[in-house]
C-alpha cells in the first residue's frame, strides 16, 4: 500500500476516535437535574416529554470499552503499512488452515487418488467428497443437478463432446477445454449459412426441412465442416466437435428454434471455455471430482 493511503487510513481512524472521545466527554459532563425542572428536548408524544439527560453510566462505559478495544485492535493487527504487534496476516492464516486441513485429510485424498477414476464410484467416501467438490466449484455452470444449460454441457446424459471415459473426464478437469467453432458467416454468406443450416436440420431428422436448400448445404458442409464433424455428422471426440445427428444442442438459444440457433452458431462461431482446475483444486481433488462426474453418466 502506498504511503499516502496508509497515512489516509491512520488519519481518518484517528480523527474518528478523537471525535468519539470528545462526544463522550461532553455527554458525560451534562448535569442530570431531575425533578420538575428537568430540561427537555422539546419532543413530546401522548403527553410524555423527552428529557435531555446524560447517558446512563452503564451505556457510557460500553462506549469507553469499545474505544479501548479499537485502540488495542489497531495496535495488535495490521492497518495500512503497520504490520501490527501480532504480525498477523490473512495469507498466513489461510496457509495455516490449509496445512491443518492437509494434515487431517491428506491420507484420505492420497488413498482415493491412487484408485482408477472408474473405480471411485464404488467408494461412498469418494462420492461424498466428489459431490461437495462439485457443488462448491461446478454447480454454478453445470447446475445443482448437473443437467447443464445454455452453453454448459449436461453431465447426466450420454452425449459427451470429448468422450465419457474416466481419463477424458479427468483430462477435461486437469487441462480445461476451449471451444474452437469458427464463424462461417463471411465465408459462406447469408445464403450459404441458410443452406448449411437446412442440411444440419436434415442430419438431425428435424421436421419441415427445405430439401432444396439442404441439397445445396450438403455440398458446402462437405467442403467446410467434415474435417471436424465428419461426413455423417457424428462429430469428433478427439476435437470436441459435437454430434449433429442426435438432436442435442449445447447452444440452443432459450425461446428460439433449433434452426435459428444453428444459424446463429454458423454466423458467429462458438468459443466456450472450460477452465483448468488442477492448479485450483490440486491433482488429488481433481481426480476424486473426475470419479464423481464419471458416476453422473447416464443417470
Amino acid at each position: 500500500m502506498s504511503s499516502f493511503w496508509s497515512a489516509y487510513i491512520f488519519i481518518l481512524t484517528g480523527i474518528s476516535l478523537v471525535g468519539l472521545l470528545v462526544l463522550i466527554t461532553v455527554t458525560r459532563r451534562m448535569k442530570d437535574p431531575g425533578g420538575e425542572g428537568a430540561e427537555t428536548t422539546g419532543h413530546s408524544f401522548d403527553g410524555i416529554e423527552e428529557l435531555n439527560n446524560p447517558l446512563p453510566k452503564w451505556w457510557l462505559n460500553l462506549f469507553w470499552i469499545t474505544i479501548v478495544f479499537a485502540v488495542l485492535y489497531l495496535v495488535a493487527y495490521p492497518v495500512g503499512n503497520w504490520d501490527g504487534l501480532l504480525n498477523w496476516t490473512s495469507q498466513n492464516s489461510l496457509t495455516e488452515s490449509q496445512i491443518a486441513h492437509d494434515r487431517r485429510y491428506g491420507e484420505i485424498y492420497e488413498r482415493l487418488a491412487s484408485m482408477p477414476v472408474e473405480e471411485l464410484p464404488g467408494s461412498a467416501q469418494a462420492m461424498r467428497i466428489g459431490q461437495r467438490l462439485y457443488e462448491d466449484n461446478c454447480a454454478l455452470c453445470h447446475g445443482q443437478a448437473a443437467q447443464g444449460g445454455y452453453g454448459f454441457p449436461n453431465l447426466v446424459d450420454d452425449d459427451w463432446l470429448y468422450g465419457d471415459s474416466g481419463e477424458t473426464i479427468r483430462a477435461s478437469l486437469v487441462n480445461g477445454r476451449r471451444g474452437q467453432m469458427p464463424a462461417w458467416g463471411d465465408a459462406l454468406g447469408a445464403q450459404g449459412v441458410r443452406a448449411v443450416t437446412e442440411y444440419v436440420m436434415e442430419l438431425s431428422s428435424q421436421e419441415n426441412v427445405n430439401a432444396s436448400l439442404a441439397s445445396q448445404g450438403k455440398a458446402l458442409y462437405n467442403a467446410s465442416c467434415v474435417a471436424c464433424h465428419q461426413e455423417n455428422g457424428t462429430g469428433n471426440q478427439a476435437l470436441g466437435a459435437p454430434n449433429l445427428t442426435d438432436d442435442i444442442w449445447l447452444y440452443q438459444i432459450p425461446g428460439e428454434t433449433v434452426r435459428s440457433s444453428v444459424q446463429f452458431t454458423l454466423n458467429n462461431g462458438r468459443a466456450g471455455n472450460m477452465p483448468a482446475w488442477e492448479n485450483i483444486l490440486g491433482a488429488e481433488r481433481v481426480h476424486i471430482l473426475a470419479g464423481y462426474v464419471y458416476n453422473l453418466r447416464n443417470q
